[in-house]
């Protein structure tokens, strides 16, 4: 097999969704990722319901391709075996609670000078330093301080995006800056110390609508199924009972769409000329597509827009995404092990041709503690 990152290894003081994520996809790709465990209770989303053959979804998606190895890092015995471990690791990511990782003897920066070629990541709320460094920080709360719950939804009933994306946004910095402290160290031969607050991933994810409130003053309404910045860009009912999604980007593709649902007219109004004046329209944009849609099936619509250039797609449920022709089709699914026999789960999204990816078991609580214990053991043994 040509795993990419054969050879490095991890080792996570992990919990919950953004370090979890981000090592498990390193995974993915060959590393020998190391997952310490509080013993008896482990990462608290081994308990969070049973729905996967008696396991949590959130773990069985986050931690196959790991060895769990359970330490009570609160006694000497284990934290010497895990500085042991760290001498011979590539990386650490961490983020345990607000001072964890110092209570242990173990900050970034004891962990940098005791360790130069180790690659130290820990993974805050709200970042070190400022009023609010010492708050523990969850998805929901993280998302509600940065607005993106206010983009989403509708005026009066604000929701949280359904998918994590705090967490996940996180998770996927933490890939990236491991592998590029891994492409900087094999030229300077030093490690890093790499510290991402998820307060500053949503920060950035908010981008546009940041730089809307900055520059013109008002904060972007959300609008459901659409985006404030752009219309027509919504949901729409159909002839036959289903929801077809359709959006445009550019004056030219409303040129396009109008031709489509047969109101060239509309090209000569000049309330709807440009972007910015369809958004202060929006109620009127959305109704003229409302109704060509009511008009039409959902098959109909899609091919016509297709035939345009317009962007389209379906609403589907969660049930419907895994059974998506497009997944099937390009055979992203695969099976992996766990403790109660094979499961489906996903391909990683990024990979090169050429490239194997481990279809990696979800490990039991513990299941590679005396493994690990002996070999680092015999290891320590070896050097004296």
């Amino acid at each position: 097999m040509s795993l990419p990152l054969e050879g490095v290894v991890v080792v996570s003081l992990e919990q919950a969704i953004a370090a979890p994520l981000a090592t498990r996809h390193l995974a993915d790709l060959g590393a020998r990722v190391i997952k310490v465990e509080q013993p008896n209770s482990g990462d608290s989303t081994r308990h969070y319901d049973t729905v996967v053959k008696g396991m949590a979804a959130h773990f069985v998606w986050l931690n196959h391709g790991k060895e769990s190895v359970a330490l009570d890092l609160r006694t000497d015995e284990d934290l010497a075996l895990l500085r042991r471990i760290l001498e011979s690791a590539d990386a650490v990511v961490s983020n345990l609670a607000p001072g964890a990782l110092d209570r242990l003897g173990l900050s970034v920066n004891a962990l940098h000078a005791e360790y130069p070629r180790l690659i130290v990541v820990d993974v805050s709320g709200y970042g070190k330093g400022g009023p609010d460094d010492h708050k523990r920080a969850y998805d929901l709360l993280i998302q509600a301080e940065a607005g993106s719950c206010a983009i989403t939804g509708l005026p009066d009933a604000p929701a949280k995006p359904g998918i994590p994306i705090a967490d996940v946004g996180t998770a996927m910095y933490v890939y990236s800056a491991v592998l590029a402290a891994l492409f900087d160290r094999e030229r300077t031969g030093a490690g890093a110390i790499v510290e991402i607050a998820m307060l500053d991933v949503v920060a950035e994810y908010m981008g546009f609508a940041l730089n809307q409130a900055i520059h013109s003053g008002v904060d972007p309404m959300p609008v459901g199924m659409g985006s404030p910045m752009v219309a027509p860009y919504g949901a729409y009912q159909t002839s036959d009972g289903q929801t077809a999604v359709l959006g445009t980007t550019s004056d030219r593709e409303w040129l396009r769409l109008i031709e489509l649902i047969g109101r060239p007219d509309l090209a000569d109004d000049s309330r709807f000329a440009h972007n910015g004046d369809r958004v202060k329209m929006r109620d009127e944009v959305d109704a003229i597509v409302a109704e060509w849609c009511a008009q039409h099936t959902l098959a109909e619509i899609q091919f016509a827009a297709d035939e345009a250039g317009i962007g389209n797609a379906r609403y589907n449920s969660v049930t419907d995404l895994a059974e998506h022709r497009q997944l099937a089709a390009r055979r992203r699914w695969r099976d992996i092990e766990t403790p109660a026999g094979p499961v489906p789960a996903l391909l990683p999204p990024a990979t090169a041709r050429g490239w194997d990816i481990r279809n990696g078991r979800v490990p039991s609580l513990g299941e590679h503690t005396e493994m690990i214990r002996a070999e680092f053991t015999a290891t320590a043994d070896a050097q004296q």
